[in-house]
């Protein structure tokens, strides 16, 4: 015979599937109980210390964006005083100029400050004042930071304005890398380059090198006109010797260094 519904085996199957159950449950509250009371601790333990890293991360976002801003409005500032200083100089007011041009040469390596100290530099030659302009054309020529077209120039001026006080080998040890046909420089860095090589007595050098200056067609036809002459003075063709042209390259200077600056990219200076 079948048992009803209601037996009770039944009753106890049931009562035992609702006691699991409810087991379960409790399982289930007590464990997400003790997650949360684990997360409220790690909460309290690294809550401080990670909402200080986030607020320090936006402190110093936001200084970088007043910093850089501050920087873009000085650079902007410096460009204008620069370019008004320059004006002076064209209009010869040079004290006023110079005024001006002192605390924007103050920079280290800035592309304002370097063009400020070589304005200076040339306004102190107007005024006789070769010393003080050599010394800033050397400062600048030994700034590592300074663009290199900047050095170039400095070099070059230096070797101007101390020519007559130096020894001539140091004028050749400078200038010699400047000196590189087909270079920036090739033009100005090589009539003085001949010019320390006559004062040395090595006319066999500063004649070639005349020559292939005064055939270069990137050189100023006033500085190729005066080589031209020159070297026919000691005795080099520069307009018919093309053989000459070609011992100069060889001596006048190593080959060119990589990157170096073409001569539309030198920077502007104040004229002398």
């Amino acid at each position: 015979m079948a048992l009803s519904p209601d037996t009770p085996p039944a009753r106890e199957d049931k009562l035992a599937v609702r006691q699991a159950a409810e087991r379960d449950v409790l399982l289930r509250e007590v464990d997400e109980a003790v997650r949360r009371e684990q997360m409220e601790g790690a909460a309290r333990r690294y809550g401080l210390i990670v909402g200080g890293v986030v607020l320090a991360a936006l402190i110093a976002f936001g200084a970088w964006l007043l910093w850089r801003d501050r920087m873009e409005t000085q650079a902007e500032r410096r460009s204008e005083q620069l370019v008004t200083a320059f004006d002076e100089i064209d209009g010869g007011a040079l004290a006023q100029a110079d005024a001006e041009l002192a605390p924007l040469a103050t920079g280290e390596g800035d592309a304002a400050a370097v063009s400020a100290a070589l304005a200076r530099a040339a306004i102190a030659l107007r005024d006789d004042r070769a010393d003080e302009a050599a010394a800033i054309y050397e400062a600048v020529a030994a700034q590592d930071s300074a663009p290199q077209p900047y050095r170039d120039l400095a070099t070059i001026r230096w070797a101007a304005a101390r020519f007559d006080e130096v020894p001539a080998e140091a004028i050749v040890e400078r200038l010699r890398p400047l000196a590189v046909p087909g270079g920036a420089w090739f033009g100005s860095a090589g009539e003085l380059l001949a010019m320390a090589y006559l004062k040395q007595g090595r006319a066999d050098l500063a004649g070639p090198l005349l020559a292939a200056i005064a055939r270069d067609d990137d050189v100023p036809e006033t500085l190729r006109s005066r080589t031209r002459q020159l070297a026919g003075l000691l005795g080099v063709d520069a307009v018919e010797d093309d053989a000459a042209g070609d011992d100069a390259a060889g001596v006048a200077a190593p080959a060119p260094s990589p990157g170096s600056t073409p001569a539309s990219a030198a920077p502007p200076v104040a004229p002398e």
